[in-house]
């Protein structure tokens, strides 16, 4: 299954040349970024909301099971959610934190255009649960619009088609932007695509294809944004609990985590092309993202 995905890499654009080696972590109450170029992968940086003084302190305690954790603008700020309820936008040289908000259950989140975020929120106590909520960051935890989605897992900005992707429990849907430039935006669905398998989990581009990674509670599939098809991953079409799934858009290697038996996170970091693994003892991991996979979104 490796040399098949290898080989679609290879077809779409991927060559020599110096790897980005940096990979962004969450899963517990720590963001981390650890440096895959040497052994042990030593943190390079380190953000924890309790020690946000920008933060509300309510806000803080959103962060005890950060979720997802994505490079914006070339790396120099994260986007990260926590299933605490929490999201938050922040200056990777600062620590500072730029936006925060509240979603219930938040799994994952993503720029658009005009400086607003994307949420995808999952099960929980809080009103905004359930559904896709939108931010302005010049307007901390102040929604601007909220439409159903249950169990709100993934979200991908697609800025050739002009498409938001959001995962669902059972459902992938394509979100148009409407009055955008108002105060008053609104998502719309475009289309909607029934899942070969039940509980939607991980959204992410492969990086200069058109396709997109999914996961779910027992396969992972690749979505062609093109054929509107689903078809099994060429290498984790049969793998149960993958958490997360990420692709160094120079390299063409894999991160990837899967849930360590009765748990929902793991202490290994699992490699592809090449196959390696790396173990952090008595660490909650969840999902990893690379810091250069931002920008390769198509």
């Amino acid at each position: 299954m490796a040399v098949a995905l290898s080989g679609l890499l290879a077809a779409t654009g991927y060559g020599p040349g110096p790897a980005d080696r940096e990979l962004i972590v969450c899963g517990w109450d720590e963001v981390f970024i650890l440096d895959l170029g040497e052994t042990p992968a030593p943190r390079v940086w380190s953000w924890k909301a309790e020690t946000r003084p920008e933060l509300p302190e309510g806000m803080r305690q959103k962060f005890k099971t950060t979720d997802e954790c994505k490079p914006v603008d070339g790396g120099t700020r994260i986007l990260i959610t926590s299933s605490g309820d929490g999201v938050a936008l922040v200056d990777r040289k600062t620590g500072k934190v730029l936006f925060y908000g509240s979603a219930g259950g938040a799994h994952s989140a993503v720029m658009l255009p005009g400086g607003r975020i994307a949420v995808a929120a999952s099960t929980s106590k809080s009103p905004r649960n359930n559904s896709l909520v939108v931010f302005d960051i010049s307007k901390p935890d102040q929604p601007l619009f909220q439409t159903e989605l249950v169990s709100g897992h993934g979200v991908v900005w697609d800025e050739e088609r002009l498409l938001l992707w959001a995962l669902g429990l059972e459902q992938l849907r394509a979100y148009k932007l409407v009055d955008w430039q108002s105060n008053k935006p609104e998502l719309e669905m475009a289309d909607e695509y029934r899942l070969p398998d039940r509980g939607g989990h991980d959204l992410s581009p492969v990086p200069r294809t058109g396709f997109l990674s999914v996961t779910t509670e027992r396969r992972a599939f690749f979505f062609d944004r093109d054929q509107r098809t689903f078809r099994p991953h060429p290498m984790f079409g049969g793998v149960e609990n993958v958490k997360s799934i990420t692709v160094n858009p120079l390299t063409g290697q894999i991160v990837w985590t899967k849930a360590d038996p009765g748990f929902w996170w793991t202490e290994t970091l699992r490699l592809a092309n090449p196959v390696k693994s790396i173990e952090r003892p008595g660490e909650r991991l969840y999902k990893a993202r690379w810091v250069n996979a931002e920008a390769t979104v198509r």
